[in-house]
């Protein structure tokens, strides 16, 4: 009994050993955090990388991985997401990947940021020369947008160790470059199939900090733990989609305008005023050209006078009209993502108009309908006298008895048939139907 005693304990201290050697290799695993940006870049994007970083730096990860691909995005976020990555505490890796992927533009000015910038196999980078809308600037101010994306671009890539011709090449020339491209060029300083490939080809290697530190990276066996947008993030992204927040605008619209046609109604009101909301929220967040507002301000005036005037449509053309220009052109951003579809403008342009002016024509001949109830209903209609008229006598109009008060003549028999011609108060004014009838 006792020898069982001493080998079931021995054996507890045995599993004890293994489950703390267990837990202190697991603990001594290197830990690396990984975020997906794989949008355009906008404040929420900034947001995102920059809550991520506060997470790997909570954690004391060995580095971040950040998996890019964007066609590009505002340059004042992409400022703030520069910056955000040469103040983290924990080194950062940007990796244009999946096969297939890009950083355009914005993505650009990213990898170039980062202390390992690394791109999969069949990825490109670069095509990021500042592109101004509408007006097409001077040459004077042309050359100083240039110089400006030119110098913030120089002032992290010559830090990094890495080719700066090539690297402004993008910004002046809009040279983009494939991935071989980019590792011969020296834009880049590796080229992996995946994220633990990555890791394994960095593990050991030395790096020099934004700030001036050198870092031995330490990745063998390190555990990647993802980092997701939340839910809050991956919803305020939708709405800074362009052409999610025309709709949203369109449609709110169309329910406060159905709200005021058919007043009492509350739910379309609320509704209506919400998705605005939504709408304004998102479009906030983006390049608003002002021209645009004020043809969509031009856009309601002319529609709500539509409903005033009879201008057979005219009104409501122009509104439209200016509505749909007003649409296409709100959003002023070069990066086409980020643009409102020219048929989502016709579209919601077009509907909005139909729609709006169907609701106003409907309720304009509502208006000017014959009233069907109450006594001024029974104006120049037939009544019959149910008592002589001396002048004043009852009626019978519409299954109903009313006094009357007959005038042109001084009586009338009863059963005769008179024409109500006014209501004073609760007392028809009538005369006799043969006076009005013609001859």
């Amino acid at each position: 009994m006792k020898t069982s005693l001493k080998f079931v304990f021995a054996l507890f201290i045995a599993l004890f050993c293994l489950l703390s050697k267990a837990a202190r290799a697991d603990a001594a695993k290197p830990i690396v955090v990984k975020l997906t940006i794989h949008d355009t870049v906008q404040p929420i994007t900034a947001d995102y990388l920059q809550r991520g970083l506060d997470e790997a730096d909570r954690l004391h990860a060995s580095a971040v991985i950040v998996s890019l691909g964007t066609p590009g995005g505002l340059l004042d976020s992409t400022r703030v997401m520069v910056e955000s990555i040469e103040k983290s505490p924990v080194p950062v890796i940007v990796y244009i990947s999946p096969t297939g992927s890009r950083a355009g533009s914005a993505g650009f000015f990213l990898l170039e940021s980062a202390d390992v910038a690394a791109m999969a196999p069949g990825t490109n980078a670069g095509a990021s020369h500042p592109v101004t809308e509408g007006r097409e600037p001077d040459a004077i101010l042309k050359q100083k947008i240039e110089n400006d994306a030119a110098a913030f671009l120089r002032s992290f890539v010559s830090r990094r160790g890495r080719n700066v011709q090539a690297a402004e090449d993008a910004v002046r020339n809009s040279k983009s470059y494939s991935d071989e491209e980019a590792l011969n060029l020296k834009l880049i300083d590796l080229v992996a199939t995946s994220d633990q490939s990555l890791l394994s080809s960095l593990d050991g290697r030395q790096i020099k900090r934004f700030d001036g530190r050198t870092v031995t990276l330490h990745l063998n066996g390190a555990a990647i733990t993802a980092f997701p947008p939340s839910v809050r993030e991956r919803l305020l992204t939708r709405l800074t989609d362009p052409n999610l927040a025309v709709l949203l605008l369109v449609l709110g619209g169309l329910l406060i305008y159905l709200e005021f046609n058919v007043p009492g109604t509350i739910i379309p009101g609320s509704l209506g005023t919400l998705l605005i909301l939504l709408s304004l929220f998102g479009l906030n967040l983006l390049p608003i050209r002002h021209t645009a507002i004020l043809l969509l301000i031009a856009a309601v005036v002319l529609m709500v006078l539509e409903t005033k005037f009879a201008s057979h449509g005219m009104l409501a053309l122009a509104g439209t009209i200016s509505l749909v220009f007003g649409l296409a052109t709100l959003v002023n951003s070069s990066v086409p993502e980020m643009q409102v579809h020219t048929g989502t403008a016709i579209g919601a342009g077009i509907g909005f108009g139909a729609i709006s002016f169907g609701l106003a024509w409907i309720a304009l001949r509502a208006r000017r309908g014959k009233v069907l109830t109450g006594p001024q209903a029974m104006l120049g209609a037939i009544a019959v006298t149910q008592t002589p008229l001396t002048p004043n006598g009852q009626v019978a109009i519409r299954g109903e008895l009313w006094q009357a008060s007959l005038r042109g003549q001084s009586s009338l028999p009863a059963g005769s048939s008179v024409l109500v011609r006014s209501v004073d108060g609760l007392t028809l004014i009538v005369e006799p139907a043969g006076d009005s009838l013609p001859s």
